[in-house]
């Protein structure tokens, strides 16, 4: 008996329920979507990007650093070359100080020893060779 309820009153609320085709419509519009979201989308990126843009920092440094940040990498690079040339003779022991780094160049009996200080952070890194 209750079945025979519960089965009619079922049916009788049937007839009062609509249903409809639902559609997916995607927002992308490399996948379909409106075209008009295209710029929408890039702007909302864009905004929640992470990451510098590293070519603007590039621009946005002053002359005089980017003429300073050069004038270390000649420095250093000149002084890896002492270190490595044909002959075998290393650079003498010696420190030097280039803008923010304190460089000290020690000879040992196992190798050369060349300790560079930032001393803006006071980073140390030590290259045994």
């Amino acid at each position: 008996m209750k079945t025979l309820l519960i089965t009619i009153f079922t049916c009788i609320l049937s007839q009062f329920c609509n249903a409809q085709q639902l559609s997916y419509t995607p927002i992308n519009p490399a996948f379909g979507g409106n075209y008009l979201n295209y710029s929408w989308l890039l702007s909302s990126a864009n905004a929640q990007n992470p990451f510098d843009n590293q070519t603007s920092n590039l621009l946005s440094q002053s002359l005089l650093s980017s003429f300073s940040d050069s004038l270390k990498r000649q420095i250093l690079n000149q002084l890896t070359r002492s270190l490595f040339n044909e002959n075998g003779g290393g650079a003498e022991e010696q420190t030097l100080e280039i803008g923010g780094l304190i460089i000290t160049i020690e000879n040992t009996r196992l190798g050369s020893i060349i300790t560079i200080i930032d001393s803006d952070t006071g980073e140390t890194t030590e290259i045994i060779l």
